[in-house]
C-alpha cells in the first residue's frame, strides 16, 4: 500500500502544477457559426420563416435564433455555436387520452418505412451509410423526440432527408402496426392450429415494465397525482388496453399530433442555419396551417390530501420477506415555464434528498425503516406542473404509517431549522459547475433539456441562461435568508394537492394478470370463425415473410469517399512533469473548467493485495479522508 500513498503525495504537487490562472493562454470558442446568426433580427425573412428574437446565451457561447414557419406556424430554435457535432430534432406534442400507448407504437411505426425511404427501420440501416455520433427517438409523458447528430455536413443532410420523410410521410402499413403494437397470431406458425396469442414489440416491451415493481409505482405515481388528463393515462401503453387500439387509430392520431403545426424543430452547431431552413420550408410547404388542440389543461388543485394503495408482485429474493412495502408522499408543484420557481424548486429538492448531510436522508435511509428512497423521489419536471416526492423503499407493513410520520416531522424541522449556508453554496456550486461542463453530444443533451418546456410553451431561450436565474436566487436569499424554509412550507406543509402512495406484495399478483389477459384474448378469441383463423395464420406468415426479406436499400442516401475529410484533427498535448509525476496538458475551449485525471501504476504492489485493487477503486472516494464522510462529501461539493 506504501506504493498509492506515494502516489497521493505526488497529487499535490500536479495539482499545483495545474492551478491556472488568468496569464494562460486557454483556447477559446470560435466566434464564427455565432457571427453569420448575429446581423439577424426580428421580422427578417428567411425562406419561408420569420425571425421572431436573436438572443446570446454567453453561459454556453451560443448564440439563438427563434424562428416561426409563416405557412404551417411551426417553430424553430436554431443554437449557433462553435461545435462541429451539429444536432437536428423534431418534436411533437403528443397527448394521449387514453392508455393504448398510440404514441408510443407510432413512434415505433414510424420507423418502418416512409413513401421516400419504404425500408425497415431505416434509422438503424443508416448506421452503416453514416458518420452519425447519434441517432434514435425518444417518448416521453407528452412529447416525442426524432434527434440525430452528425459531424459531416453531407451526412447532417442525408439524415436530415431520412428524419422528415419519416416523421411527416411515414407508411404506417397495418402489417407495421400488427408487427409493432399488437396482434393475435398463432403461438407456432407452423402449426395453424396452434393457441392465438397477443404479439407485439411494444405489447411485449409493455408487459415487461409492468411486470416491474418499481416502474410499476412510479407509472401509477404520476396517474394518481395528475389523473384528470393526458398525465393520468399510460402513454408507453398498459398491456390492458394496448389491445384496443386500431391500425385506423394509429393513423388519426398521427395526422394530428405529427403535423408541423404541432412541431418544435432545433438545430445546433457550427452548420449554417440558412440550408436547415431551405429544406425543411420544402417539407413543410406541402402543409397547411391547423389548430392541433393538444394543449395540456392545468391539474385542477385538491382541496385535501388524498391517499391509495397498489399491488405488486413479491420479491422471491427480498432480503427480509416481511419488508417488501414502498411508501412516499408525492407533493404538485409550480408550472415548469416558471424558469426561475422551477429552479428554486429543483434547488429545494436537491437540498432536501442528496447526499448523507441531507434532512431525509438522514432522517428516512438511515432510520432503518427501509433500505433506500422510493424510486419516485425527487424533483421532476418533465410534466407540466412539476412534482416532488419523497419515500422509502422495503418498508414493513407496519411501519408504513411512521414513514409518513418522519416525513412530515422533518418538513417542520426544516421549515424551523432551514439549511446549512455551506449545503446551498455547494448546490449552487454544482450547478454552475454543471453548466460550464459541456460533454460529448452536448447539442443532443441541449435539446433534451428545453424540451419539457418548450412543449408547453415556455422559452427555450430563457432556459438556457442559468447563471442569471442563480444571479437571481442568491440576490433573492441574500434579501431574505427564509427564502428556502417559505417554500418548504408553501409546497410541502401547506400543500393540499398530496398524494401518499404504497405498494404492497400481492402473491396473487401474477396470477390475476394471467386471468386478466386470458380474458381478454379469450373475449376476442371466440367470436373468430376458422376463416379468421385462417386469415391470421396467413397474416402471420406474410409478416414473418417480410422481416426475412433482403430489402433493396439502395434508395436510402450514402455518403461517398468525397463527402469526408482527408484531414486529421490533431489535439495539442503538452508533456510536463511534478517531481516524479508526468503531466499531459490539452487546452480545449471547456468553458473555464480543469478536468483531472490521475493514474497510479501498480507496479510493485503485492501479489496479494491485488484481488482487492477493484474493491479499493470502489470506495476510495467514499472514505472521508480521515474526516466524517459526509463532512468530506461536503467539502468536495464546495
Amino acid at each position: 500500500m506504501h506504493l498509492l500513498r506515494r502516489a497521493n503525495a505526488a497529487s499535490t504537487k500536479l495539482l499545483k502544477a495545474l492551478t491556472w490562472s488568468p496569464s494562460r493562454n486557454i483556447r477559446c470558442f470560435n466566434e464564427e457559426a455565432r457571427d453569420r446568426v448575429r446581423a439577424l433580427k426580428p421580422g427578417d425573412k428567411l425562406h419561408g420563416y420569420t425571425v421572431k428574437r436573436v438572443q446570446e446565451v454567453p453561459d454556453i457561447f451560443v448564440t439563438a435564433v427563434m424562428l416561426t414557419h409563416d405557412k404551417t406556424g411551426a417553430e424553430h430554435l436554431h443554437a449557433a455555436r462553435d461545435d462541429e457535432n451539429n444536432t437536428f430534432s423534431v418534436t411533437f406534442r403528443t397527448t394521449p387520452m387514453d392508455s393504448t400507448g398510440v404514441p408510443h407504437i407510432l413512434e415505433h411505426t414510424v420507423l418502418c418505412g416512409s413513401e421516400k425511404f419504404p425500408v425497415r427501420d431505416p434509422f438503424f440501416k443508416m448506421l452503416s451509410r453514416s458518420m452519425a455520433t447519434f441517432m434514435n427517438a425518444l417518448t416521453a409523458y407528452d412529447w416525442t423526440m426524432y434527434p440525430f447528430s452528425s459531424q459531416n455536413e453531407q451526412d447532417f443532410k442525408n439524415l436530415m432527408s431520412v428524419y422528415m420523410d419519416a416523421a411527416f410521410h411515414p407508411l404506417i402499413r397495418e402489417l407495421d402496426f400488427c408487427q409493432e403494437g399488437w396482434r393475435l397470431e398463432q403461438a407456432d406458425l407452423t402449426d395453424p392450429s396452434s393457441q392465438v396469442i397477443f404479439k407485439g414489440v411494444v405489447y411485449n416491451e409493455m408487459k415487461g415494465v409492468f411486470s416491474n415493481p418499481q416502474s410499476l409505482y412510479m407509472q401509477e405515481a404520476l396517474n394518481q397525482l395528475l389523473p384528470s388528463h393526458t398525465y393520468g393515462f399510460v402513454s408507453g401503453g398498459d398491456p390492458a388496453h394496448i389491445t384496443s387500439l386500431t391500425h385506423e387509430q394509429l393513423r388519426e392520431f398521427h395526422a394530428k399530433h405529427y403535423h408541423p403545426s404541432n412541431a418544435r424543430f432545433f438545430t445546433y452547431g457550427h452548420l449554417p442555419l440558412e440550408p436547415h431552413l431551405e429544406f425543411i420550408d420544402a417539407s413543410l410547404n406541402k402543409f397547411s396551417k391547423i389548430n392541433p388542440s393538444v394543449t395540456v389543461p392545468l391539474e385542477p388543485r385538491w382541496k385535501k390530501p388524498r391517499s391509495k394503495h397498489i399491488s405488486c408482485p413479491p420479491d422471491p429474493l427480498a432480503a427480509d420477506p416481511e419488508k417488501q412495502h414502498t411508501v412516499s408522499v408525492n407533493f404538485l408543484m409550480s408550472e415548469i415555464t416558471d424558469v426561475y420557481e422551477n429552479f428554486v424548486a429543483s434547488v429545494l429538492g436537491y437540498l432536501l434528498t442528496n447526499g448523507e448531510t441531507s434532512p431525509f436522508y438522514q432522517a428516512l435511509v438511515e432510520s432503518g425503516l427501509g433500505s433506500d428512497y422510493s424510486p419516485n423521489t425527487g424533483f421532476h419536471s418533465e410534466t407540466k406542473e412539476a412534482i416532488f416526492a419523497i419515500g422509502l423503499l422495503n418498508v414493513g407493513e407496519a411501519d408504513v404509517e411512521q414513514v409518513v410520520k418522519i416525513i412530515d416531522e422533518t418538513v417542520d424541522k426544516v421549515i424551523k431549522e432551514g439549511f446549512d449556508k455551506s449545503r446551498i453554496s455547494a448546490v449552487l456550486h454544482q450547478i454552475e459547475l454543471g453548466q460550464r461542463h459541456q460533454g460529448g453530444n452536448f447539442g443532443f443533451h441541449l435539446a433534451i433539456s428545453l424540451a419539457s418546456t418548450w412543449n408547453h410553451d415556455g422559452d427555450p431561450i430563457q432556459s438556457m441562461q442559468v447563471s442569471s436565474v442563480v444571479d437571481r436566487f442568491r440576490d433573492q436569499l441574500k434579501k431574505n435568508p427564509k427564502l428556502l424554509q417559505e417554500k418548504v412550507k408553501h409546497y410541502l406543509k401547506d400543500n393540499q394537492h398530496r398524494l401518499i402512495l404504497t405498494m404492497g406484495p400481492d402473491s396473487e399478483f401474477e396470477v390475476k394478470r394471467a386471468q386478466e389477459e386470458e380474458k381478454r384474448l379469450g373475449g376476442l378469441v371466440s367470436g373468430l370463425g376458422e376463416q379468421d383463423k385462417k386469415r391470421i395464420h396467413q397474416r402471420g406468415l406474410e409478416l414473418e415473410e417480410k422481416q426475412n426479406l433482403k430489402e433493396d436499400l439502395s434508395c436510402l442516401p450514402s455518403l461517398k469517399v468525397e463527402d469526408l475529410s482527408k484531414k486529421i484533427k490533431a489535439e495539442p498535448i503538452e508533456m510536463n512533469h511534478a517531481g516524479w509525476t508526468f503531466i499531459q496538458t490539452c487546452e480545449q475551449p471547456t468553458n473555464g473548467v480543469i478536468y483531472l485525471r490521475q493514474a497510479s501504476s501498480l507496479e510493485g504492489l503485492p501479489e496479494e493485495f491485488m484481488p482487492y485493487v477493484p474493491l479499493f477503486s470502489e470506495v476510495i472516494t467514499s472514505l472521508g479522508a480521515r474526516i466524517q464522510y459526509s463532512l468530506y462529501s461536503a467539502d468536495v461539493g464546495r
